[in-house]
């Protein structure tokens, strides 16, 4: 089976899609748990861009290194992007993204993150209807879009109360969110013509070594000590970081956007979920409700799309025998 094949199937975009933010999601307990090892305090923003930078560098290489073996380089045939626009898609896919998200967190709660950090699939719905007018913004998706941000909204005032305050911090998650939503748009267009692999890792390697300089400048390029449990944990964050975005990428690719963006409100429910088992932290009975919520919207939104296509197609059908 072809790739693109498999990506367009709808069994393929559920285990692609489900399996990119399972793999972010798992991220936001290992996270802590190098916070924790390394001594990084929550403040540290500049020590929180440092580490973000090896990571994200690191999985760039990985993403390079893969695409190389595969052939799919310019050697195959395949039109590389120019450095111009694989500098403004890093900038604004990996570096702006988690330079104000993590800015946004040492000023923010948990419940602020995961609400805000959700509105990813908003802006980056918004962001195709003004790239591409072909998306359109059927009733059925902004009702699967509330259902999803319904569902973040149990889960955070669940686990954490109803805390929510909105002020520098929440602008921050906000900004991230919004060129999250856009750079993801935006790869979808740039990789038209270029490999999702190869381009995911080039734009990482140029995000990351971006955030790397910027966290070096306050706590300089070597602001922790590694030792095997510490390579470990990067290792594991570059390599899902490396998997997640190759996988979302390639998926964002071959599919409508409003069809996929709402996925993404999964994210935060797995992080809640890998919390409970690598960190012992209490998870509330109402996960059930907010993952039900999501996956509704999910449902919601695809089947909407089935049945406009199906529509379509009798009405050619219809024409021909006219």
């Amino acid at each position: 089976m072809k790739a693109e094949t498999w990506f367009r199937h709808p069994a393929g975009i559920l285990i692609s899609s489900a399996g990119a933010t399972l793999l972010w999601g798992s991220a936001l307990p290992v996270i802590k748990i190098s916070y924790e090892h390394f001594q990084i305090d929550s403040k540290n923003v500049f020590g929180e861009w440092v580490f973000a930078g090896y990571r994200f560098a690191l999985a760039g290489l990985i993403l390079m290194i893969l695409a190389m073996l595969m052939g799919q380089n310019r050697g195959s045939g395949r039109k590389s992007l120019s450095m111009p626009r694989l500098l403004r898609l890093g900038f604004i896919q990996t570096f702006m993204q988690y330079l104000v998200l993590y800015a946004g967190l040492s000023f923010s709660s948990g419940i602020e993150g995961s609400i805000l950090v959700g509105s990813t699939s908003l802006f980056q719905i918004l962001s195709a209807r003004m790239m591409d007018k072909t998306e359109g913004l059927s009733p059925a998706k902004w009702f699967g879009l509330m259902l999803g941000f319904l569902g973040i909204l149990v889960m955070g005032f669940a686990q954490q109360g109803v805390q929510f305050h909105f002020g520098f911090g929440a602008l921050l998650l906000l900004a991230s969110a919004a060129f999250g939503g856009f750079g993801n748009v935006l790869f979808r267009k740039e990789s038209a013509q270029e490999s999702v692999i190869a381009l995911t890792g080039k734009q990482m390697l140029a995000g990351g070594l971006g955030l790397l300089l910027v966290g070096a400048v306050r706590s300089g390029f070597a602001p922790f000590h590694f030792d095997a449990k510490g390579w470990l944990l990067l290792a594991y964050l570059s390599v899902l970081s490396a998997a997640g975005f190759a996988l979302w990428n390639t998926v964002m690719k071959y599919n409508a956007v409003g069809k996929v963006s709402l996925y993404l409100f999964l994210i935060p429910v797995f992080g809640v979920l890998l919390s409970s088992v690598l960190l012992d932290e209490r998870v509330s009975a109402w996960i059930g409700l907010s993952l039900a919520l999501v996956v509704a919207g999910i449902v919601i939104v695809n089947r909407s799309g089935r049945s406009r296509r199906a529509k379509g197609l009798a009405q050619k059908e219809a024409g021909r025998s006219l």
